[in-house]
Order: structure tokens, then C-alpha cells, then sequence
């Protein structure tokens, strides 16, 4: 096992130290198991995007985005006429 350093804020470090607390084990198991789950994710799932895709078509209480923009450039002077 290879030992690092690493810089973490005062406040990260306070919850770790309550978290281990809570379940009596060290601050360094804490981190072995958090970078082990990190690096068991699949970087490359891009899923998130599928199960979102189309979610608020049809709501009628947000307004289309294109309408918004003109709406709010109604007082533009338009780049033809410039």
C-alpha cells in the first residue's frame, strides 16, 4: 500500500472525523472506501442523459426557451438596421 498526502479543507476534515466517530473507524479507512466507490463508477455512463432525455416536453408551466430570448430582446434595436 502506498501512502500519499493530500490537502483537504478543515471542514472536510471535521466530517470525517464525526463520520468515523459514529461508526468507530479511522478517518484513512473512511477515504480508502470513498476513492474505492469513486473509481468503481463507470466514468464513461453517459445513461443519465437517456433517462433525462424529453422530461419536461409538454409541461405547460415552463415557457419555450426561443420565446423567452425574443422576449427579452424586444427592445433590441435588430442587426439589420444598424
Amino acid at each position: 500500500m502506498t501512502r500519499i498526502l493530500a490537502d483537504l479543507p478543515d471542514e472536510d476534515i471535521e466530517k470525517l472525523d464525526a463520520l468515523g466517530a459514529r461508526q468507530k473507524r479511522s478517518r484513512a479507512s473512511l477515504l480508502r472506501e470513498a476513492i474505492r466507490l469513486f473509481l468503481a463508477q463507470k466514468t464513461d455512463d453517459r445513461s443519465w442523459i437517456d433517462r433525462g432525455y424529453g422530461l419536461w416536453e409538454g409541461r405547460q408551466d415552463i415557457p419555450d426557451g426561443l420565446d423567452y430570448q425574443r422576449a427579452m430582446r424586444e427592445d433590441r434595436t435588430p442587426h439589420e438596421e444598424i
